[in-house]
C-alpha cells in the first residue's frame, strides 16, 4: 500500500518522462478510435513496442489522462487497494482516461478496470502474457474488451523504420536482423540477448515460480536453436529427463504465453490426432533466434520459413503443416476457412524442385484447391502442373503483404 502522495509523484514523473519521449514510428493498430465502452488491450512479446503504441494513442487523443507503467520499480508493491488512491487522483484532476502499461504485474487489476468501464472511463492496457490477460479478461471483462496483438516490426514496418527499399537486399537484411525496434536502432547483439534472458527469467521463471530454473533456460536455448523443426513432448521429456509429458507441455505453454515461441501442429480434422503428432517450432523474431541460437551454422532456409510463418501468424492463429507422403510447410485457415497453402524454399534448384512441388501438390489435392505458392528469397515463376497453378514468389514481393 502506497501513500497517495507517492502515487501522485510517480504519476507526475512518468508523465514528464512521457512528454519528453520520442513517440517513434506510428504502428498500424486500429479499433480504438471510437471505443468508449470497452477496454482496448495491446498484447505482445516484451520490447516489441507495446508501450510506444500506448504512448502514441495517448498523444494523439490530446486529452488529459493518467499513464502508468507498472514495471516502474517505484510501483513494486502496488496492489489492488492502491487503485483507490489512484482513482482519487484522477477524480481530483477531472481525468477519465487511463493508460496502463504491463498491467498484469498487479494481482486483481481486472476488478478495477471493470468498475471504471461501468463509469464510462476510457481505458487502454498493454500486457506481455497472453494467458494471464485472456484468463482475467474472460472472467471479469467478458464482452467489455477489444484485444490487438503486437509483434516486432513486419517487413513493411521494417522498411519504413529503416528507410530501405522493398527489394532482395532489404529482405535479406530483415531475415538476419528481425524487427525488434531497439536492436534495429543500436545493432547491438546484447539487446536481443537481454530480451531473451528477461523473457525467460522475469516472464516465465519468476512469474510461474519455477523451481528448476536451469531446465527452463536449457529448454529455451534448445527450442530457439531448432526453429522450423518438428519435436514431440516425449522427445523433450527424455532429452531433459523431465518428470512427465504433462510437465513438458506446461513449460511449452509458458513459452507460448509470452509470445516467445509458437508451436504449429500437423493438420488433421481430429484434435486428438493433432495433439499426438509432432509440432514445429517457430520464434517471435529472426534476429532473436539467430543471436541466441547455439547453432554454429546459420540456416537461412529455416530463417526464411520462420519469417513466412510470422507474416501468416500476424493474420491468423489457424496455421498447420501438412504431411502424408510429402510435406507442405503451411496450411492456413482464417475463421475456419482455408485461405492458402504455402511451401518455403530459400532457392529452388534441380535438387529440391521435385520435393517442394510434390509436397505442395499433395496438399492441394487433399484440400481440393487449384492454387498454391512457393515462397523463395529471389525467384519468380508461375507454372501449371496437373491442372493446378503453382506460383513461385520472392519474399519481398509476396502478395500477403
Amino acid at each position: 500500500m502506497y501513500p497517495k502522495s507517492v502515487i501522485e509523484q510517480v504519476v507526475k514523473s512518468q508523465r514528464e518522462r512521457l512528454n519528453k519521449t520520442d513517440k517513434g514510428m506510428w504502428r498500424k493498430i486500429s479499433g480504438f478510435e471510437r471505443l468508449s465502452t470497452h477496454a482496448f488491450i495491446v498484447s505482445g512479446v516484451r520490447r516489441c513496442g507495446k508501450s510506444t503504441v500506448l504512448q502514441q494513442i495517448d498523444t494523439a487523443s490530446k486529452e488529459p489522462s493518467i499513464y502508468l507503467n507498472f514495471e516502474d520499480p517505484r510501483l513494486a508493491g502496488f496492489d489492488l487497494s492502491d487503485f483507490n488512491r489512484l482513482q482519487e487522483i484522477a477524480e481530483e484532476a477531472g481525468i477519465n482516461r487511463y493508460f496502463f502499461d504491463e498491467i498484469q504485474e498487479i494481482e486483481g487489476w481486472e476488478s478495477f478496470i471493470r468498475f471504471r468501464l461501468d463509469e464510462n472511463y476510457r481505458i487502454f492496457i498493454s500486457g506481455s502474457n497472453a494467458r494471464i490477460l485472456s484468463k482475467e479478461l474472460g472472467s471479469k471483462l467478458t464482452g467489455r474488451h477489444i484485444t490487438r496483438e503486437l509483434f516486432p516490426f513486419s517487413y513493411l514496418e521494417y522498411l519504413e523504420f529503416t528507410a530501405k527499399s522493398r527489394n532482395e537486399e532489404s529482405s535479406e537484411q530483415y531475415l538476419r536482423d528481425g524487427g525488434f525496434p531497439e536492436y534495429l536502432k543500436t545493432e547491438l547483439d546484447d539487446v536481443l540477448m537481454q530480451v531473451f534472458n528477461d523473457i525467460i527469467s522475469r516472464d516465465i521463471i519468476l512469474r510461474y515460480r519455477i523451481k528448476n530454473a536451469e531446465i527452463i533456460k536449457q529448454l529455451a536455448v534448445w527450442l530457439i536453436s531448432h526453429v522450423g523443426k518438428p519435436f514431440s513432448g516425449n522427445s523433450l521429456k527424455k532429452m531433459w529427463q523431465i518428470g512427465s509429458s504433462a510437465s513438458v507441455m506446461e513449460y511449452l505453454s509458458y513459452f507460448e504465453n509470452t509470445y516467445l515461441f509458437f508451436f504449429t501442429p500437423k493438420f488433421s480434422y481430429s484434435l486428438k490426432v493433432q495433439s499426438v503428432n509432432p509440432r514445429k517450432i517457430y520464434c517471435i523474431d529472426n534476429g532473436l533466434a539467430r543471436i541466441n541460437s547455439v547453432s554454429f551454422t546459420e540456416d537461412r532456409g529455416r530463417l526464411l520459413e520462420n519469417m513466412v510463418f510470422l507474416c501468416l501468424r500476424r493474420q491468423t492463429k489457424e496455421i498447420f503443416y501438412f504431411q502424408e507422403d510429402h510435406e507442405c510447410d503451411f496450411v492456413v485457415f482464417k475463421q475456419k476457412k482455408l485461405i492458402g497453402l504455402y511451401q518455403v524454399s530459400l532457392r529452388l534448384d534441380q535438387d529440391n524442385m521435385e520435393r517442394e512441388v510434390s509436397g505442395l501438390m499433395e496438399a492441394m489435392k487433399f484440400f481440393n484447391v487449384d492454387k498454391g505458392s512457393i515462397i523463395t528469397m529471389n525467384q519468380s515463376d508461375k507454372f501449371d502442373k496437373e491442372g493446378k497453378m503453382i506460383e513461385v514468389v520472392p519474399y519481398n514481393a509476396w502478395q500477403e503483404f
